[in-house]
């Protein structure tokens, strides 16, 4: 009934309590002040979301080569690079095999130790721990290229040998290097003492291109060599790609140097700057001179059989020795100082051989056993001078010229 009114009384005082309620809250005006709030809290009551620091990503891994990068040189070795961690563990495997690498000092790198072959598909496999010991691992997988044609360097000394101070170091190529820069550039020679040297290219006995290293001056005895060839995986011209990384490392023996006179007919060895013997030999006859110059010790073997055949000697010259004694070879020519008994009476009179340097047989055994490979004999008095590509005719190259055959130079 709209009588007394009282239902409406209620609803506006309800109004006017919310309304005055209200105001109160906007700030300013009279009526009873709001409970004071504590801190932390909001008009609502309800605590705010805490502000904490971001969340920490987890290490990201990089390895090169990627997969996807289709076939490549293997003339770099795979790394791994961790960012925001560390290196847990790698796995570089080719046809079930597990190829050696080493973490780097702080822990977020790691590289292959193992040369790539080529025509290879390789897996690496990595996990990686954060900081916060969250992990990561990554997969990739790459394949090597296979080249058409490939570079392969046959090198001398060997690794772990002891030479005569007249050795050099010596590659030759198995076909024409049309980059001999680029190729020159990763041929590295250590000495230890620092030795003054260089690089220059020839023609080998067989043609082949070669490249030698020598010091200016005979080595040292003593001295330590190293000589690191980094040619693996490189295209090095023409399409061919070298195919060897090598470290090498040999030492040089004690000073001996002889040297023989066909005027008169005599050996002089000199060992470490001493003088040790003088020994009558006979050299080439006229039409057969032995070579004049400097000649590097390249081998030597107790006996062997010599068959004029095979340096192109026929007919009434023409001679088959079986068993020669005490020989020391000083060309792939064929010169070679060894016993010659049927010689007998020529030593010290007569110059009566092929070529070689013949003298008795004990007199050729003393020899044999005083001299090692890369030790010097020179031949003085005779005629043409050994080509410096028959053997380690380097020492007849006058020294600027020696410099001029680098192609860095």
């Amino acid at each position: 009934m709209v009588g007394d009114g009282r239902g409406v009384s209620r609803r506006a005082a309800l109004v006017m309590v919310v309304g005055a309620g209200a105001a109160a809250c906007s700030g300013g005006g009279g009526g009873k002040k709001p409970a004071a709030q504590s801190p932390g809290q909001s008009g609502t009551g309800r605590a705010p979301a805490s502000v904490g620091p971001p969340p920490v990503p987890p290490p990201q891994v990089v390895v090169a080569p990627d997969s996807g990068a289709g076939p490549i040189a293997p003339d770099k070795p795979v790394s791994v690079t961790v960012v925001g961690g560390r290196v847990d563990s790698v796995a570089l495997t080719v046809g079930g095999k597990e190829l050696k690498g080493a973490t780097s000092a702080d822990g977020t790198g790691w590289a292959s130790t193992e040369d790539l072959d080529f025509g290879k598909t390789y897996t690496v496999k990595v996990a990686a721990v954060g900081a916060d010991g969250q992990r990561a691992e990554k997969t990739v997988e790459f394949t090597t290229l296979t080249p058409k044609r490939t570079l392969v360097g046959i090198y001398t000394p060997d690794d772990g040998t002891t030479v005569g101070v007249g050795m050099p170091v010596s590659i030759t190529f198995n076909r024409a290097v049309a980059e001999k820069a680029k190729v020159e550039r990763l041929l590295t020679v250590t000495t230890e003492p620092a030795v003054e040297g260089s690089w220059s290219w020839l023609k080998n006995f067989d043609g082949k291109d070669r490249v030698d290293w020598r010091p200016k001056e005979y080595w040292p005895a003593g001295t330590k060599v190293r000589l690191q060839m980094k040619l693996l995986g490189v295209d090095v011209g023409d399409g061919t790609y070298g195919s060897q990384n090598r470290d090498v490392a040999f030492t040089i023996g004690r000073s001996v140097v002889t040297t023989v006179d066909t005027a008169v007919k005599r050996m002089s060895i000199v060992v470490d700057g001493a003088p040790l013997k003088t020994l009558p030999v006979s050299s080439g006859k006229p039409g057969f001179e032995t070579w004049n110059g400097t000649m590097v010790v390249i081998g030597k073997t107790p006996s062997i059989d010599m068959n004029s055949d095979t340096v192109g000697i026929f007919g009434v010259e023409g001679y088959d020795i079986k068993d020669v004694k005490w020989d020391v070879q000083l060309t792939p020519s064929g010169t070679f100082v060894h016993a010659a008994p049927w010689n007998e009476g020529k030593f010290g009179r007569v110059n009566g051989s092929h070529g070689c340097i013949g003298m008795s047989t004990e007199d050729a055994q003393f020899f044999f056993e005083q001299t090692a490979v890369g030790d010097v004999v020179t031949v003085v008095n005779s005629k043409d001078t050994v080509q410096v590509g028959n053997g380690f005719g380097c020492w007849n190259v006058a020294w600027p010229e020696w410099v001029a055959g680098s192609a860095l130079h």
